[in-house]
């Protein structure tokens, strides 16, 4: 874990995204082994647990944007949520509930098991790109009250293809850039890496308001996610929910994400409390635009 400090290795990828729960185990479990007998090992592994706990809170600070008044109201509500590609079972019980969410825009990530529920979508959402619209295969579904403006499929990387739809929304004359991204495993080569140098040549592309949403199997402690967010001066709320695993709960870890870009703000992000047979929770987020 120290090693990120060092230098960025992919291998060690997954253990960036548990730097504070590892941390913090190594801290308890220092103690504890102090208790028993006083040693100058538990003294040093103790020593250095805590500045990689710290350190590892610090950075998940360094994105927060300033808090929006509960009272000011949203511009556009979104939900972002991978589905699992395989869990047909579900489908019906997720449509239902995004179609009663109130959402405006919403992000599905490993659609196919909702393709069959899309004459059900188009009543409530009838602007749509992915599942055959821009792309053959149903991985990516991108569901709009209001029409999107130029809607795109990309490719990341090298490894999966059209995991990145790019559109434009306007909500009462505010027009608001939308990403929608699947990324691929960070231990998976250098293909997380090269992912992400996409995200950077393409976000200065689309000026003013925008979002970034989606999966991307790491958290904001992973150092080329924080590279990125640097660079296009990203940013979150102050805690971002827990999406995986499922079993975990609320002590998992923030894989999936929702960054907004000034002038636009989070006002919230929510986890979805039902996984509906996922191994993600959704999100669900509410943004203000600044004058």
């Amino acid at each position: 874990m120290s090693l990120r400090y060092v230098k960025d290795f992919y291998l060690l990828s997954f253990f960036y995204s548990f730097q504070l729960h590892l941390a913090v185990a190594a801290a308890v479990a220092s103690i504890a082994a102090l208790l028993v007998k006083r040693h100058w090992y538990g003294f040093l592994t103790l020593g250095v647990s805590i500045p990689l706990a710290v350190h590892g809170l610090l950075m998940t600070r360094e994105f927060v944007e300033p808090t929006v008044e509960e009272n000011r109201p949203a511009l556009f509500r979104l939900m972002s949520f991978n589905i699992e590609n395989d869990n047909f079972a579900n489908g019906p019980a997720i449509a239902d509930m995004v179609i009663a969410s109130g959402a405006d825009v919403v992000n599905i990530l490993e659609a196919e098991p909702l393709l069959s529920e899309l004459p059900r979508f188009l009543k409530t959402y009838p602007y749509y790109v992915g599942c055959g619209v821009g792309m053959e295969q149903c991985d990516t579904l991108v569901l709009s009250k209001r029409p999107l403006i130029e809607p795109r499929i990309r490719s990341l990387g090298l490894l999966w293809r059209n995991r990145l739809t790019v559109s434009t929304i306007d909500f009462n004359g505010t027009k608001v850039n939308f990403l929608a991204a699947h990324l691929t495993k960070p231990y998976y080569d250098e293909f997380h890496g090269l992912e992400i140098e996409d995200l950077d040549e393409i976000i200065p592309t689309l000026p003013g308001p925008l979002v970034l949403a989606g999966d991307f199997n790491t958290s904001i402690l992973a150092p080329d996610v924080q590279y990125l967010m640097r660079r296009q001066g990203l940013g979150t709320v102050s805690l971002e929910p827990a999406t995986w695993p499922i079993i975990a709960g609320p002590f998992g870890i923030p894989i999936d994400h929702i960054f907004s870009k000034a002038p636009l703000r989070l006002k919230s992000v929510s986890r979805i409390k039902d996984g509906f047979g996922s191994n993600h929770f959704g999100l669900m987020a509410e943004f203000v635009v600044d004058p």
